[in-house]
């Protein structure tokens, strides 16, 4: 009996060191991120093109929104106190001067003064509408980046799924469960990646939507300001 008892805890460390072994073995064959990558197939190709279609939209238009709202301080007050002092030419220079939608729209009002002031607002809402489409430009692309992402990497789970059932299928004799679950995982990476990619973009579409609302808001407050302006009764 005590021969017995000497052999089960002498033989305990043993089973408990291997175990501790076939952990760290397990843990260094971890898969990398490329590695995941590479396994996700075909998908991953027009994956990665619509990542990056999708952070130089949202970089490009951002640079884009941010100088466009920038209107100089005080801008709206310079060009109303020299309407009022009848310095038309210098409220076209400082427009001309000043690269925003605002500038632009304030100085085709002021190119078309001495018209019926219902020419001079359709002049001024003619150009509006020509910056509000300079501005959404390539949004639409975003937003079909934000939902066709999550979509293809569906699809190449999909077809991940079905190789890897056509693998188990054709497998002779019992199917390992590493077959099975590595078949599974990655087809898995596609969506993974898909989602990564279409949140950040949906969530940056959003963003700019709403830069764009805050520069429209001030464009029409700015001409609605000059139009009560020009019919103030000292013009």
């Amino acid at each position: 009996m005590t021969s017995l008892l000497l052999q089960i805890t002498t033989s305990a460390p043993a089973d408990t060191a291997a175990a501790l072994v076939e952990g760290a073995e397990a843990a260094s064959e971890s898969v990398s991120l490329i590695d995941l990558a590479m396994a996700g197939g075909w998908a991953m190709i027009p994956l990665l093109l619509l990542s990056l279609a999708a952070v130089y939209i949202f970089v490009e238009r951002y640079l884009t929104l941010k100088k466009a709202a920038k209107n100089p301080e005080g801008f709206n007050d310079r060009i109303k106190s020299m309407v009022l002092a009848g310095d038309i030419n210098g409220a076209k220079l400082l427009c001309s001067q000043t690269n925003t939608p605002v500038s632009r729209m304030l100085e085709k009002g002021l190119n078309r003064i001495g018209n019926p002031l219902k020419n001079i607002e359709t002049s001024i809402e003619n150009v509006g509408k020509i910056e509000i489409s300079r501005l959404e430009k390539n949004l639409s692309a975003l937003a079909t980046i934000a939902g066709a992402a999550p979509m293809l990497g569906f699809l190449g789970t999909v077809t991940g799924m079905i190789g890897a059932f056509i693998a188990i299928a054709q497998a002779e004799g019992s199917v390992s469960p590493k077959l099975l679950s590595s078949g599974i995982y990655e087809a898995m990476v596609t969506t993974a990646t898909g989602l990564i990619i279409g949140l950040p973009a949906y969530v940056g579409y959003n963003y700019l939507v709403s830069k764009i609302d805050n520069i429209v808001h001030a464009m029409e407050y700015s001409s609605i300001e000059f139009l009560d302006l020009l019919q103030e009764p000292q013009l």
